[in-house]
C-alpha cells in the first residue's frame, strides 16, 4: 500500500511489470526547466500532478510554456495542503481518454484476483458521477489485456488488500494512471456482477486469510451501473446545496440496490462531501440495465434539497451515452443539461 501510495513509485512498479504508462517521469520533478525539457520532447498539453494526489486535487494542465511556472507552484501547493506531500511529476496529457479501472483482491499468500473492469468516464472535473461494468468501450481482447495488466502490477508490488488499478484508455491503447489502495465508492457494481462481498474480503485479507476463489473460477454475470446521488444542483453548475431532506423515498424493485446515508428529516451539512446515496442497478445486459436505470431514477423522490437525479435521467436519454460514445471530457465540454422545463 505504501509503494502504491505515491504516484511516481507506482509508475515505476508498473514499468517493471511491463504495464503501459502515460509517457512521463517516474521521479518527482524539481524545477521548471525539467518540465520544459519534458514538454519540448513530448509536446503540449502536459499534466503536472501531485505525487500523492487524487480526485483532481493537485492536477494542473499546461498548454503553453509561459504557464509552466505558475501551474508547477500551484500543484506543489495543493499537494502539500491536501496530501502533506509537495512532490509533483509530469506526464503527457491525453485529450479525450476514457477512465477504466480494474478491481483487485490480493492476499498475503501471493494470490492476485481481478473482478473485472469498471468504466468511470462520466465525470465532472475529475469527480465521478456514473460508473458501470463491463465497459461498453472495450473489445473482449482489450478487456483481457487490461485485466492482466492490473494483475501483473499488483503481483510486482507484492500488494496485499482490496484495491483499484486505474487506467486511461484512448484510441485502442490503455495507460496506467494510479492505484487506489482501498475500497472505492463504486465497488458495489463489482460485487453485483461477481457475487463477492468486497468489504468482507478486505477484512478477511487483513486477518491473513486466503482467497477462496481463483481467477479461473471467477465468472461475472450481467451488467451493473451506479448513480451517485449528490446534494448538488445540476442546473446550477452542480453547486452543493445543503439543507433539510423534507422527503426521501428511495427506489425499490428487481435489480435495485440502495446504499445511502440519509433519512427523511436529516440536515445536509455544507462541511462534508455532497454524496448522500448511491443507486446501484443491475440487468442481464446493458440494454436492460439502461431501462431499469430510468425506472429507478423516476421512482426515487428527494425533496427539500436538489439532487443529481435530473442529471442522471438526462444522461440516460442522451444518445452518446446510450451508444457508449463518450470520454472523461464529455460532461464538461459536450453535454448540455436540459432546462428544468424540458
Amino acid at each position: 500500500m505504501e509503494r502504491f501510495g505515491e504516484k511516481t513509485k507506482a509508475r515505476a512498479i508498473m514499468q517493471q511489470a511491463d504495464v503501459p504508462i502515460v509517457p512521463g517521469t517516474t521521479e518527482p520533478v524539481s524545477d521548471v526547466e525539467e518540465i520544459q525539457r519534458f514538454a519540448d520532447e513530448h509536446g503540449y498539453p502536459i499534466a503536472i500532478k501531485a505525487d500523492g494526489g487524487g480526485g483532481g486535487r493537485g492536477l494542473k494542465v499546461v498548454h503553453e510554456e509561459q504557464n509552466i511556472e505558475e501551474q508547477f507552484t500551484s500543484a506543489q501547493r495543493e499537494g502539500d495542503a491536501y496530501f502533506d506531500n509537495s512532490n509533483v511529476y509530469v506526464e503527457r496529457f491525453l485529450e479525450q481518454p476514457r477512465h477504466i479501472e480494474v478491481q483487485i483482491l490480493c492476499d498475503k499468500h501471493g494470490n492476485v484476483l481481478d473482478l473485472g473492469e469498471r468504466d468511470c468516464s462520466i465525470q465532472r472535473r475529475q469527480q465521478k458521477l456514473i460508473e458501470e461494468t463491463p465497459s461498453p468501450a472495450l473489445t473482449e481482447q482489450e478487456r483481457e489485456q487490461i485485466r492482466r495488466a492490473a494483475r501483473r502490477g499488483a503481483d510486482e508490488a507484492g500488494y496485499v488488500n482490496a484495491g483499484t488499478v486505474e487506467f486511461l484508455y484512448e484510441d485502442g491503447e490503455f495507460y496506467f494512471l494510479e492505484v487506489n489502495a482501498r475500497i472505492q465508492v463504486e465497488h458495489p457494481i463489482s460485487e453485483i456482477v461477481t457475487g463477492l462481498d468486497l468489504v468482507q474480503w478486505q477484512l478477511k485479507i487483513a486477518a491473513g486469510e486466503t482467497l477462496s476463489v481463483d481467477q479461473e473460477e471467477l465468472q461475472t454475470h450481467g451488467a451493473a451501473m451506479e448513480f451517485r446521488i449528490n446534494a448538488e444542483d445540476p442546473h446550477e453548475e452542480f453547486a452543493p446545496m445543503p439543507g433539510t431532506v423534507e422527503r426521501y423515498h428511495p427506489p425499490r424493485g428487481i435489480g435495485t440496490r440502495v446504499d445511502d446515508g440519509i433519512d427523511q428529516g436529516d440536515i445536509i451539512s455544507p462541511h462534508y462531501d455532497s454524496l448522500i446515496a448511491k443507486f446501484i442497478v443491475s440487468g442481464e445486459d446493458r440494454t436492460q440495465l439502461l431501462r431499469r436505470g430510468k425506472r429507478v431514477l423516476q421512482e426515487a423522490e428527494i425533496r427539500g434539497i436538489p439532487s443529481t437525479i435530473p442529471f442522471h435521467l438526462a444522461m440516460l436519454n442522451d444518445d452518446a451515452f446510450n451508444n457508449g460514445e463518450y470520454s472523461t471530457k464529455y460532461v464538461d465540454e459536450v453535454f448540455s443539461m436540459p432546462s428544468e422545463d424540458e
